[in-house]
């Protein structure tokens, strides 16, 4: 019973999510010229905010593709849209197309240039390559949330790498302060 009542559960959502991808992709007809018809301007934002809503939908489904095409398409309606090049800079990352994801990442941090998860996913890129760069970032990350508690592991790895190991040991309790469950990822000498 139980079993049957998930299956029609998820054939339900799934159908739904079909319905509402299906409509947000479609080309919408234009609205006929009266004075309570939304401007292009609102109805891009509308398109987009729904585009976007079924491309997260789609990455959560792990359809990663269909997510791809579908940011693309609200950055044609809305190319100022920095969680559809936040959300492609994931796509790529886990694709690990590493240069894309760079760029993507960068796009998201020109229209919001404190946007903490552009910030903090591609220091990630940037710890071993260039650990300058992403000690930047996660510092830029940790000034718009004191309590960012993976940012301060992070950066506590990278001065560790740098033989500036007190520096990584207040990063490591600061990082283990934020959120305990992190301690078991600092390293042996510094718990």
């Amino acid at each position: 019973m139980k079993r049957k009542g998930l299956l029609t559960g998820l054939f339900g959502v799934a159908a739904v999510a079909t319905g509402v991808t299906s409509w947000a992709i479609q080309s919408h007809s234009a609205a006929a010229p009266d004075s309570k018809a939304p401007s292009s301007e609102s109805q891009n934002r509308q398109d987009a905010s729904s585009l976007l809503q079924a491309g997260i939908l789609q990455q959560n489904n792990h359809d990663l593709e269909e997510a791809d095409r579908t940011y693309r398409r609200v950055l044609e309606l809305e190319p100022q849209n920095k969680f559809a090049w936040y959300n492609l800079g994931v796509i790529a990352h886990g694709a690990g197309r590493v240069a894309d994801a760079r760029a993507d990442y960068d796009k998201a941090l020109k229209v919001d240039p404190a946007f903490t998860s552009a910030l903090f996913n591609e220091a990630l890129l940037l710890e071993t390559s260039d650990p300058d760069r992403a000690g930047e970032l996660l510092k830029r990350v940790i000034a718009g949330n004191t309590k960012a508690g993976t940012a301060h592991l992070h950066l506590g790895r990278i001065f560790h790498r740098k033989n500036r190991d007190d520096k990584a040991a207040d990063e490591f309790r600061r990082a283990v302060a934020d959120d305990p469950s992190l301690r078991s990822q600092v390293p042996e000498e510094f718990r």
